[in-house]
């Protein structure tokens, strides 16, 4: 017999297991409570009709994204020292808005299955489904607290560079529903396929999937630590660009430098023909490169939050794939009266071409990332064939003090695995680190500290599965099993309804 909760009792688990999975994410990282926190959600959907089950989702969400990315508060703070009324519910919107996307799930899922022999097949079906549909469309997607990133240290971790995180997800959750069945109707089959989905975990995670490609070489990051609210002060900009070069001046015995993203503080045409020509001398000299991050302004006057290569080395990246409410404003011009009238000074950026050729230092090209782009898995890959490692330039200093930057981080450790490829993350304060291919961390600067850390890096080669075949065909063969569970679903009720017909 289902388990069923009185609806106030209802309602308060849902929002329970939604912080619960919070909790499994970085910096907390207690990965099994992803596993209790969707089989909590999953029978607070017992027996609901398609419209009650929306609000349980919807309470749900509140609870996972209210205690999960209510960082951004923090950011619509800062510099202020006193509460204030309009963050808070701009605040609460937010997390209310992205509510919304448990709360489709829990309608789709209770609307369409009804077979209870593919129950726990539907839920972990549409639960992916709509991750992606939140992950890549909406808002230029927002593919924050999906559930595989909980698991990048545990044996399901060996299906990321196999699936992606979408696939990776749905074994996640598919097997937080099937635990369900175990506990609840003591099926040995379910307990078995539960740990043969961890066995087969783990012995993914020993193969090799990329190769090396030529000697290692040394890189260094740096992490300047410069507050947000003074980094684009005019009185501030000469001694930002002083500290950033006296960090480097000691670090030129490395073959690759990065700074974070934004480390220099004004647009490239005032900087270019002295400091940016001064620093590139100096790397020649030394035989090194330098990664850096400042805006761009084309003839056009299009202006891109772009990366460059100075010294050994050769090349421009300018962002694609630009943050909602960060470098644009969607919802105009409602979104633009509410940031200026809580005085957060962003820029409209343009978004670079799709197609950018990869930047080239030490003699190999990488894929370069800025920032917020770390969060998609099929940006990382689309270029990943012909590069040797990953570069992520990031400021989370509009987070500071929030769980924010562990979170980023985790993510940004989801793309290594995920490529198959190092990945050099440098950021302005934190977290600063060089992650290994297997998605491991092997240094990592302390948060909100001026630093500095360096590793010897292996350019790798060879693709990993999910590299060959990307999100969209993870998603097409989720989207085919729904299909063929749905038919089946409809055959066998039709079945059984002439079957009811001929014995009366």
């Amino acid at each position: 017999m289902a388990i069923m909760f009185k609806p106030a009792l209802n309602h308060l688990i849902a929002i329970f297991a939604g912080i619960l999975l919070t909790l499994s994410f970085s910096p907390f990282d207690y990965y099994y409570c992803c596993f209790i926190a969707i089989a909590l959600f999953k029978l607070c959907l017992n027996n609901k009709k398609p419209q009650q089950s929306m609000m349980t989702g919807w309470l749900f969400g509140l609870g996972l994204f209210g205690s999960g990315v209510s960082w951004v508060y923090v950011s619509m703070m800062l510099g202020k020292h006193e509460f204030s009324i309009l963050p808070f519910i701009m605040t609460l919107l937010f997390c209310s808005f992205w509510a919304l996307f448990p709360a489709l799930f829990a309608y789709l899922y209770t609307k369409f299955q009804t077979n209870k022999l593919f129950d726990n097949w539907f839920f972990a079906t549409f639960w992916v489904l709509v991750e992606y549909i939140k992950g890549e469309w909406v808002l230029n997607g927002f593919p924050w607290l999906q559930v595989a990133y909980s698991q990048i240290d545990t044996p399901l971790a060996g299906y990321i560079p196999l699936f992606g995180s979408y696939g990776a997800g749905f074994i996640t959750v598919l097997i937080s529903a099937l635990s369900i069945s175990v506990v609840q109707k003591k099926q040995f089959l379910s307990f078995v396929f539960m740990v043969g989905l961890f066995i087969v975990g783990s012995f993914l995670n020993q193969i090799e999937w990329v190769k090396r490609a030529g000697a290692p070489f040394k890189a260094t990051l740096i992490q300047g630590n410069i507050a947000q609210k003074d980094k684009w002060k005019v009185d501030n900009k000469n001694k930002t660009l002083k500290q950033y070069y006296d960090d480097t001046k000691e670090q030129w015995d490395a073959d690759l430098i990065v700074w974070p993203e934004t480390a220099i503080p004004a647009y490239y045409a005032e900087v270019k023909d002295n400091y940016l020509l001064m620093l590139n001398a100096e790397a020649v000299k030394h035989n090194t490169a330098i990664v850096t991050s400042l805006p761009y302004r084309d003839e056009e006057q299009n202006l891109y939050n772009s990366v460059f290569v100075i010294g050994q080395g050769a090349g421009i990246y300018k962002k694609i794939h630009l943050l909602p409410f960060g470098e644009y404003l969607p919802w105009q011009p409602v979104s633009g009266y509410l940031l200026s009238y809580l005085d957060v000074r962003l820029g409209q950026f343009s978004r670079g071409e799709g197609e950018q050729s990869l930047l080239n230092v030490a003699g190999y090209q990488f894929v370069t990332s800025i920032c917020y782009e770390d969060a998609f898995g099929q940006l990382s890959i689309d270029q990943v064939k012909d590069a040797k490692f990953l570069v992520n330039v990031t400021n989370d200093g509009w987070f500071d003090g929030s769980i924010e930057p562990y979170q980023h981080m985790q993510i940004a450790r989801m793309r290594a695995l995920e490529a198959g490829r190092y990945l050099l993350r440098a950021t302005n304060t934190g977290v600063t680190a060089i992650v290994s291919e297997r998605g491991r961390i092997l240094q990592a600067a302390p948060v909100a500290e001026r630093t500095s850390i360096s590793a010897m890096i292996q350019p790798l080669q060879g693709l990993t599965p999910y590299a060959k075949v990307g999100d969209k065909q993870t998603i097409w063969l989720v989207f085919l099993l729904f299909s063929l569970l749905l038919i089946y679903q409809t055959l066998l009720q039709r079945f059984l309804l002439v079957k009811n017909i001929k014995k009366v």
